[in-house]
């Protein structure tokens, strides 16, 4: 922004923690995940989810494995209020999932959110009120402090005393401080507490405190300072869950949960992808790949990362950015040629599913959420060698030798670079064919046999017809081997001006069965040289193409 504008702003204030603990901690067990996708993520649509959407969405977090689910705000409108009963009435509700509505600490949404979670096995009654002192002056026209404890300590006597009017359902209460992340701490404290002395939770049945960092103010240290005071200065600790609810106003939404669980929180409340008011609600899909990354059990599967992706987009009629963490169509993707080069040389020593996971700039094995190889290396005119050979060998079965790899990539990301576009992996093979595999120019084999017991000393004869120059030959040679023969053989119509240093060959994998490719190099007498490759069911064939292709290239420099 422009310098003249900064006069407009301040520094947040610091958290007074000289004792804080947090970083010196590190995470080694999850959390408790409430997905909130149906309430705070829908509210943050331009069209919100109907009935039908909203319960492909909630039969998908229950697939993960979330516990809680916060599933609207029932009091708001029909819909909301209809998608509870349908999942009642229905018998949509697994036994082990707590359901959570939310609702403002007003006496008649009290009432029909109770309404509305009859009949509900397990029930997260989610209370709240804003209690920052902008909240506090705009929203509430100057309303003091009492004044906000007093909505707060209401609305949860109102709950207790509808527990009784739902006796199939388990009622839990969790409680949020609106605007937590610019309130004073200590007012926090005043207010949770309160609302503790009424509810009067226990260790066997414990209150949630949601913390939510509503809108973000700061950097993720002072989030976790927040926390961790909070956690220190708490009484009847035991007889509470720390909930977390981070947005992501300044980018750092990840981090600042993150922290916030070193600092002492039990339990944290996100959606898939980040959906959510303004910049979005935390990503619950990257904290949770971010503890797998380290080894640690989460209790949700994220193992076809692409299907919840799908389903997601399709609900909700988001997208999932390029760039996303873990989902995007360009994480396991590297354009740069030393990237692919690392990449192809890391993936290259990776032995059994037991050994692990260490490839050069890939934080987890893309096939463990879904992913593939295919999407990991992609080319363009930024990239190598190391690239393109990765993409020919595991996509297509040749293993170009590595002295032909610079040579091959030249050519390929020439044409990246004049196209001014990605090349696809069928015009990388389709460009490494036309280039280097069969080449006939000059000089075209149309027939090669070997010759049987004709040989001496053990050598191989062949008999071959050429074409160069316009014209056809029958020449024959004898050598050590199919392709000395025909070096020998060439000799007799003047095509001997290289000097072989060079063959390889393999089976195709991948390909049929039949398949072989033979990569040859030849040095020319002044010193230049050029590869060929050639592909034949046959071995010896795939030689002799190969040396014809790199004759051809040899005379083409």
């Amino acid at each position: 922004m422009k310098p003249s504008s900064l006069n407009k702003y301040k520094a947040f204030k610091a958290v007074d923690l000289p004792n804080r603990t947090w970083p010196d901690n590190t995470i080694s067990s999850s959390p408790i995940w409430c997905s909130v996708d149906l309430r705070d993520g829908n509210q943050a649509l331009a069209v919100p989810m109907n009935v039908s959407q909203k319960l492909e969405l909630f039969e998908l977090l229950v697939e993960i494995g979330f516990k809680e689910i916060e599933i609207g705000f029932p009091s708001a409108s029909e819909t909301e209020f209809n998608f509870v009963r349908k999942l009642v009435e229905d018998k949509l509700i697994p036994s082990d999932v707590r359901l959570q509505c939310l609702v403002q600490a007003r006496e008649h949404l009290i009432k029909k959110t109770f309404e509305a979670i009859e009949g509900v096995p397990n029930a997260i009654v989610h209370i709240y009120n804003s209690t920052s002192p902008l909240q506090r002056e705009i929203t509430f026209g100057g309303a003091s402090k009492d004044d906000i404890k007093k909505i707060a300590i209401e609305g949860t006597a109102i709950i207790k005393e509808l527990v009784d009017s739902v006796p199939e359902t388990t009622v839990d209460l969790e409680y949020s401080p609106e605007s937590f992340s610019d309130t004073e701490l200590e007012f926090s404290l005043e207010v949770c507490e309160g609302v503790m002395d009424v509810w009067q939770p226990t260790p066997e049945k414990p209150i949630i405190l949601n913390l939510p960092a509503t809108v973000e103010w700061t950097t993720p240290n002072v989030h976790a300072d927040q926390i961790e005071w909070f956690c220190q200065n708490l009484k009847n600790r035991e007889s509470v869950k720390i909930s977390l609810h981070t947005h992501n106003d300044r980018g750092t939404g990840t981090a600042a949960t993150e922290l916030g669980i070193m600092a002492g929180a039990d339990r944290v409340e996100g959606t898939l992808f980040g959906n959510g008011e303004r910049t979005g609600n935390l990503d619950i899909a990257t904290v949770a790949l971010n503890m797998n990354s380290h080894g640690i059990e989460t209790g949700l599967d994220f193992s076809d990362i692409p299907k919840a992706r799908e389903i997601y987009e399709r609900c909700t009629q988001m997208k999932v950015p390029d760039r996303h963490p873990y989902a995007g169509d360009l994480v396991f993707t590297a354009f740069s040629g030393s990237h692919q080069d690392a990449i192809k040389k890391g993936m290259d020593r990776i032995g059994s599913s037991e050994s692990k996971w260490a490839v050069p700039y890939l934080t987890i094995d893309p096939t463990d959420i879904g992913r593939t190889y295919e999407a990991i290396i992609r080319i363009n005119s930024q990239s190598g060698k190391g690239g393109i050979a990765y993409i020919l060998d595991r996509e297509y079965g040749f293993d170009i030798p590595k002295p032909m790899q610079p040579i091959v990539g030249s050519k390929i990301y020439k044409l990246a670079d004049s196209k001014g576009m990605e090349l696809t992996n069928q015009e990388i093979l389709d460009a490494f064919k036309k280039e280097f595999v069969n080449v006939e120019k000059s000089l075209c084999l149309n027939e090669y046999e070997i010759l049987h017991n004709e040989g001496e000393d053990g050598q191989v004869c062949c008999k071959a017809k050429i074409l160069t120059a316009g014209k056809e030959y029958e020449i024959k040679g004898a050598g050590n081997g199919p392709i000395n023969a025909f070096v020998n053989a060439l000799e007799s119509v003047g095509q001997k001006s290289f000097k072989l240093t060079d063959y390889r060959s393999h089976a195709i994998k991948g390909g049929s069965d039949a398949d072989s490719a033979a990569y040859i190099f030849l040095e020319g007498i002044e010193g230049d040289g050029a590869w060929g490759c050639g592909v034949d069911p046959s071995i010896e064939i795939a030689g002799v193409k190969a040396l014809v292709s790199a004759l051809n290239l040899l005379k083409q420099n």
